[in-house]
């Protein structure tokens, strides 16, 4: 599954990129899901540790411990995400995001400082022709003791990442959209 932005992808300017201005290193992944971006959007508000988790596709997640799984439905209790709320990452003991910036269905912006590097990480959801949603993932960092080395290496495991949770919200959104109507 690739998560190849578009060249327009990369060069736009996405909330949050004055944060972290200039950035020692840039990641931007992006992918297409078969859902509105309304549908799409509880599922990122839902993520996070001790929250959904973070969504790997079925054939992942049955070798993750199961405490470790993402919730495959959504969760009422977690579908409200306000501007300064805290969620906790796996990154670290004490690594979390705190919410920037959302606007519902269109972004959500995380921030972080991780030791001496601070980050932001946006989630854009742009329509797409055919009732689709083009989700858009940015990465900015700095300062950064090793940018070639974070970019290679850490690029490496942001890819991956960004592959698994691609194909895990890929699962889910299908299978909220296939399902029986309730009641039905």
């Amino acid at each position: 599954m690739l998560t190849r932005p578009t060249a327009a992808e990369r060069a736009a300017t996405l909330p949050g990129d004055e944060l972290v201005d200039p950035a020692d290193v840039v990641m931007d992944r992006a992918f297409s899901l078969p859902a509105p971006p309304d549908a799409v959007w509880p599922w990122l508000v839902q993520l996070g540790k001790r929250r959904a988790g973070w969504y790997l596709p079925g054939f992942l997640e049955r070798v993750v411990p199961p405490s470790r799984r993402g919730l495959r439905h959504l969760d009422d209790r977690l579908a409200h995400l306000a501007v300064g709320d805290v969620i906790p990452d796996w990154g670290g003991r004490d690594a979390t995001f705190t919410v920037a910036s959302l606007e519902p269905s269109q972004h959500l912006l995380h921030t972080s400082t991780r030791g001496h590097t601070r980050l932001t990480w946006c989630l854009r959801l742009r329509p797409e022709d055919g009732g689709g949603t083009r989700l858009h993932l940015r990465l900015r960092m700095a300062p950064v003791r090793h940018p070639l080395l974070a970019a290679r290496f850490g690029g490496l495991v942001d890819q991956l990442t960004v592959m698994g949770l691609a194909a895990g919200l890929r699962e889910r959104v299908r299978a909220v959209s296939e399902a029986p109507p309730a009641g039905g």
